[in-house]
């Protein structure tokens, strides 16, 4: 019995030790998750994905919460995990680029000139859903563009502010707010919006998402933040519609129609 209980305890401790966890930004999600099955068929190694805002990702690893890789969704989440030490600064690249663009339910689609001096707020009726600019990536990149084209005074006080960009497109997609402004990788993959105008990217800081070891992260992570570069994952990646960190500026390639699950 004593014996039967000690390989049990070990064979727990070895699969534990084989389970790798990636802390990435919600918008990731799907991809992600494709790749976390892909790694296990291709190394036979468990990988747990975690997503959330860029902003609470690093806020749980600060606080403790057990993690191997971390994606971000901007450079500046990214700096603060290195600037607490959270993560291996020499394993720190960028691996992904987006786009924003902005939504509509389906249905209730309606013109937009993305310039100066069009009258956005009067373009719509109700609340405009985006991610917190506060505190998520994607709801800055929002407010950078709006400013820049003079349209923030008029929306402020109708925003919808997320916890993520996910969050976002929800609220669109539910119909509780008439408009968004989300990830092109996120909206093409959404059965229930429309895309009704993309948001240059000179609007705004570019996307990008860096990607590192945490400073706890096991041995065999490595491994899989290489893999997370590689050709076989690059391919998932653009099948999704990101666009590899190299080509940040170039066209996105197609998204596969299939909205997410």
């Amino acid at each position: 019995m004593i014996r039967s209980l000690a390989i049990l305890l070990l064979a727990s401790a070895v699969a534990a030790a084989e389970t790798l966890t990636i802390f990435a930004a919600a918008s990731t999600t799907n991809a992600v998750t494709e790749l976390a099955k892909a790694y296990d068929v291709a190394r036979g190694v468990k990988v747990v994905g975690s997503y959330a805002a860029s902003s609470a990702l690093v806020k749980q690893i600060e606080q403790g919460a057990p993690a191997d890789l971390l994606i971000c969704a901007d450079q500046t989440w990214m700096d603060t995990a290195q600037q607490k030490g959270l993560i291996q600064a020499a394993t720190r690249r960028d691996l992904l680029g987006n786009e924003l663009v902005i939504v509509a339910p389906k249905g209730k689609a309606f013109a937009v000139r993305v310039e100066p001096g069009f009258a956005f707020a009067a373009a719509f009726a109700g609340r405009l859903a985006v991610g917190d600019p506060a505190s998520v990536p994607a709801g800055a990149y929002a407010k950078q563009a709006l400013e820049r084209l003079t349209w923030w005074a008029a929306v402020e006080g109708r925003l919808a502010p997320c916890a993520d960009a996910r969050a976002a497109l929800r609220l669109v997609e539910l119909g509780e707010a008439d408009a968004g402004i989300v990830y092109r990788t996120d909206a093409a993959r959404a059965a229930k919006v429309e895309i009704i105008a993309a948001i240059p990217t000179g609007l705004h800081a570019p996307i990008v998402y860096p990607v590192a070891l945490t400073t706890d992260a096991k041995p065999g992570a490595a491994d899989l933040l290489a893999w997370l570069g590689g050709e076989t994952a690059q391919a998932v990646w653009r099948r999704h519609g990101f666009v590899i960190a190299q080509l940040v500026g170039a066209p996105p390639a197609p998204v596969d129609a299939a909205p997410a699950k």
